[in-house]
């Protein structure tokens, strides 16, 4: 990937390589929003500074506590179990676990034959 590649264009190239996957903004907003089937998997901020996305029952809490910094309970649905990540920290996101976090996003979100697809299995 560009070094020149901007965190959000990051985000949606990871979004967008997964199945059936689609950007289409939230409402009345202009920021990216990724979405299966229309139920939203990932959102970024207006100004680009962050993303959310759903994390597993529990996930949101351990992320945050391990870097209070770069993650947070995002407003609305942080209530959900959702979580944010700040993308305009001085040191980058580690991009191998954001495309984890979105790919468990997805799977969290997506038809069982979708996620399928994408979850790695556990036998």
């Amino acid at each position: 990937m560009s070094a020149a590649r901007s965190p959000v264009q990051r985000v949606r190239a990871i979004c967008l390589a997964l199945p059936e996957a689609e950007e289409r903004p939230f409402g009345g907003h202009t920021a990216p929003a990724f979405r299966i089937r229309d139920k939203l998997f990932v959102m970024t901020s207006e100004d680009g500074a962050s993303t959310t996305m759903k994390a597993p029952r529990g996930a949101q809490q351990m992320f945050v506590a391990s870097d209070p910094q770069r993650f947070f309970v995002p407003k609305y649905v942080g209530s959900k179990g959702w979580v944010g990540v700040r993308l305009d920290l001085h040191a980058a996101p580690d991009w191998d676990e954001m495309a984890e976090m979105i790919a468990e996003s997805y799977c969290l979100t997506a038809p069982k034959r979708l996620a399928a697809l994408v979850a790695p299995t556990t036998d």
